[in-house]
């Protein structure tokens, strides 16, 4: 970034995504704003891959809230330890059991008369 000015306010932008007082995709917004009306920053050859460098970093991590994505990964270790668990279940029966094995329990014994 060539521009002094959208690194001050970059800056400043950032802190205020990082407390939560302004949108991730407004601070994006304003960056675009900046570069569309000033003269060091059309005439810097790399501003668009470094909007979105800023925009990747930015972006995905806030786009969520921590409480929602914090649930959304428990729900996911749950799931892929209940994957787990079920493989176990399905695994290959040891020797020596059988159907065998349970029908004499199935077996109606008579009633005593």
């Amino acid at each position: 970034m060539q521009c002094e000015r959208l690194l001050t306010l970059s800056k400043h932008w950032y802190l205020h995504v990082k407390e939560e007082t302004m949108a991730p995709a407004r601070m994006v917004q304003f960056i675009k704003q900046h570069v569309d009306a000033c003269p060091v920053c059309l005439k810097d050859p790399d501003i668009e891959d470094e909007i979105e460098k800023i925009t990747e970093i930015i972006l995905p991590e806030s786009k969520i809230p921590k409480a929602v994505r914090l649930k959304q990964e428990a729900e996911e270790a749950e799931r892929e330890q209940a994957e787990a668990e079920d493989k176990d279940d399905t695994a290959p029966e040891t020797e020596g059991s059988s159907d065998e094995d349970f029908k004499e329990d199935d077996e109606e014994e008579p009633l005593p008369s």
